[in-house]
């Protein structure tokens, strides 16, 4: 008997151990992580302060709730302005429909923009991705932009495809002297998926940048944070948080689904909105 109860207490214990587990693992990779970055700069026009612009990277195709419900829910708590889908979107192994269904819902809370990751390149399906997006009514900004304004006042969204597109795509820099030659000198907020640029960026003066790409390390560590890189280096740079060199804020996304390693520990899905301010902030030169 003595036995029998003992055994029954090391199942209990080992039942429970796995229940905590399963519910940490579901918290990590299952709960969206809603976290609101200020981004100042002298260089926004006032008409534009307090702009909230939400982003979307790195789902992959991944669902929160029936109908990405959960996720939606998140997206209209932000109050968005804008929304970004920042790349990575789907994948090659993506249900197209559920990018169908929660880009029909995102338009109806903000005029919603996207640009392409890695991964939409190594889609088969891609052509029919962007059509879905088209039909859903997402501005999609291939190496494009669009000029905003308010009051009056204009800024420049951008958008850069990523470098796995076609080979004689137009680059960051011709993008740029576009812009500059139809707007002269306008705060521009780029959306582009890679997290590595940030020196291009610099170099092309850049108010503003939304990446992802790097999945937040996979792994987060206390101090070090980032572990795995998406070329499986350890420690990697730029993987989380705002960045900043000369004018150019970047602010990279932890990103919501998963890819290659097929979980996230202490490191949430990651819905980031970034709220636009205008005047002397920390990240003016």
């Amino acid at each position: 008997m003595e036995k029998k109860r003992g055994f029954l207490a090391r199942l209990w214990r080992l039942a429970l151990l796995v229940i905590i587990l399963v519910g940490f693992w579901y918290f990590e990779n299952r709960t969206i992580a809603t976290e609101t970055f200020q981004v100042t700069s002298d260089r926004l026009p006032a008409a534009f302060d307090g702009l909230r612009v939400v982003e979307l990277a790195d789902l992959h195709g991944e669902e929160f709730g029936p109908g990405n419900r959960n996720l939606v829910e998140a997206v209209q708590a932000a109050k968005p302005d804008l929304i970004a889908l920042d790349g990575d979107l789907a994948d090659e192994h993506t249900d197209l429909e559920v990018i169908r269904n929660l880009a029909g819902e995102l338009v109806k809370i903000a005029p919603t923009y996207y640009v392409t990751g890695n991964h939409e390149w190594a889609m088969d399906r891609r052509k029919e991705l962007f059509a879905i997006l088209e039909e859903a009514g997402v501005t999609a900004l291939h190496n494009e932009y669009v000029l905003l304004e308010r009051d009056g006042q204009s800024i420049v969204v951008a958008g850069v495809d990523d470098p796995n597109g076609p080979w004689d795509q137009k680059t960051p820099e011709e993008l740029t002297e576009e812009i500059h030659a139809a707007c002269g000198d306008p705060y521009v907020l780029l959306l582009a998926h890679r997290n590595d640029q940030l020196a291009r960026w610099d170099a092309l003066e850049l108010d503003a940048v939304l990446a992802g790409h790097a999945h937040g390390g996979v792994i987060r560590l206390p101090v070090a944070g980032g572990l795995l890189g998406t070329g499986m280096q350890f420690f990697p740079e730029y993987t989380a948080g705002i960045y900043r060199a000369g004018r150019t804020c970047m602010l990279v996304s932890r990103g919501l689904g998963n890819s290659g390693i097929p979980f996230r520990l202490f490191n949430r899905p990651h819905l980031p909105v970034v709220v636009l301010r205008s005047g002397k902030g920390v990240n003016n030169p």
